[in-house]
């Protein structure tokens, strides 16, 4: 299971969300119940302004690019917690995202 950094030590409980790629974050979301994102959620948001000023430092470790991770998988589940209330997007039938390009560090 990844590590966070000590600083985020709260949300290590969350650490199975620091997925290296969207396909897999974005997998993760889907089979998700609505009411684990929506813990997630509460969880990350608050400390997304804290690990963003957090990440801008230069050479980052193994457990940083974890942090990065999951908040890229915090982006990830954002629209179903505030908008859809729903993992799944409202009436798209099958969806995926390729993406082709993932945060670098």
């Amino acid at each position: 299971m990844p590590t966070l950094p000590a600083q985020f030590a709260d949300l290590e409980p969350f650490a199975d969300w620091a997925l290296p790629s969207e396909f897999d974050r974005y997998a993760k979301r889907l089979a998700t119940p609505m009411a684990d994102l929506q813990t997630f959620y509460d969880a990350a948001f608050p400390r997304l302004e804290g690990g963003t000023d957090y990440l801008k430092l230069e050479g980052i470790s193994d457990e940083d690019r974890n942090l990065l991770w999951l908040f890229a998988a915090l982006v990830t589940v954002s629209f179903p917690v505030e908008v859809w209330r729903q993992p799944r997007v409202p009436d798209s039938g099958a969806s995926s995202i390729d993406v082709v390009v993932e945060p670098v560090p």
